[in-house]
């Protein structure tokens, strides 16, 4: 990316499968894309972290990610000493009572998983600059989208399931992932595709109507989708059933894509969405 344009510009974008080599594969792809000559951003995978909802500790900022271990050790899948916790705060209600207990979102991921991509980076002599994840890459382009004061909704796909964010001013207020992938989306039979996007239905109507009991003060302007194959029939579909303004994403519209020709095809798009996002993150994160 080329910051300081009018829109961010991306100058390259490739997908590359990890060499199978298991001692030498970092030092393989290094000599295949250079990772070693920029900063790098790594973004975690389904399974490979956890993010939960919390109240956020009455303790000085110091001490914030003891007190959160303590408050979601019971929600972790190992123990709590085991693990790297971080956290972003979730904003207030503008006009609730002075003193209402704020919440955070607490995220934890192994911390014997965080040193070995640490060590593949460092083996190579790579600059790992930021450890993200798929939630806050997804808010970075939704900053590029949202009207002030407007909640912004946006749905993404991938191989293993889709995202649904919703996002004001550039923070993450609620997130929820569906069972329903790309592939999925893209099958030809009709009645399978008929079933996908009513599976997708439900689970949407019911996240809508959840966010708006939780964050009543807010509304949804909108629901924008992520590139997807099938995606407009998708959008078709869920224009004619969903109660809030349904519209498709290109990512040229707050992208400049000029330099990359794969980009232009919607299905590529949709394999590099989230590590877009995450090469868009603002530099206070």
């Amino acid at each position: 990316m080329v910051p300081g344009e009018e829109k961010p510009r991306v100058t390259a974008c490739s997908l590359h499968a990890l060499p199978q080599q298991s001692d030498h594969k970092w030092s393989v792809l290094d000599k295949e894309i250079r990772i070693s000559r920029h900063k790098c951003s790594l973004l975690l995978g389904a399974g490979e972290y956890q993010l939960m909802q919390a109240e956020a500790p009455a303790v000085p900022d110091e001490e914030v990610r003891q007190a959160l271990g303590w408050k979601i050790k019971d929600m972790l899948a190992y123990p709590v000493d085991e693990a790297v916790i971080e956290h972003i705060k979730i904003p207030q209600d503008p006009n609730a009572q002075a003193g209402r207990t704020p919440f955070v979102y607490a995220i934890s991921a192994r911390s014997a998983l965080i040193r070995h991509y640490m060590d593949d980076f460092d083996s190579i002599k790579a600059e790992l600059d930021v450890i993200d994840i798929p939630e806050l890459a997804q808010r970075n382009i939704s900053a590029l989208l949202e009207e002030p004061e407007r909640c912004l909704a946006m749905l993404s796909f991938n191989d293993h399931g889709s995202l649904l964010t919703y996002t004001m001013g550039g923070e993450l207020y609620h997130a929820r992932a569906f069972e329903i992938s790309a592939g999925q989306l893209a099958q030809t039979d009709k009645a399978a595709q008929d079933h996908m996007h009513e599976r997708l239905l439900l689970e949407l109507q019911r996240s809508l109507d959840n966010f708006e009991r939780q964050f009543s003060y807010m509304s949804v302007n909108k629901l924008v989708l992520a590139p997807v194959p099938g995606q407009a029939a998708l959008e078709e579909y869920l224009r004619e059933n969903l109660y809030v303004p349904v519209q498709s994403l290109d990512l040229s519209e707050v992208m400049n894509l000029t330099a990359v020709d794969e980009l232009e095809n919607p299905a590529f798009q949709s394999r590099c969405f989230l590590a877009l996002g995450a090469a868009v993150r603002p530099e206070a994160g």
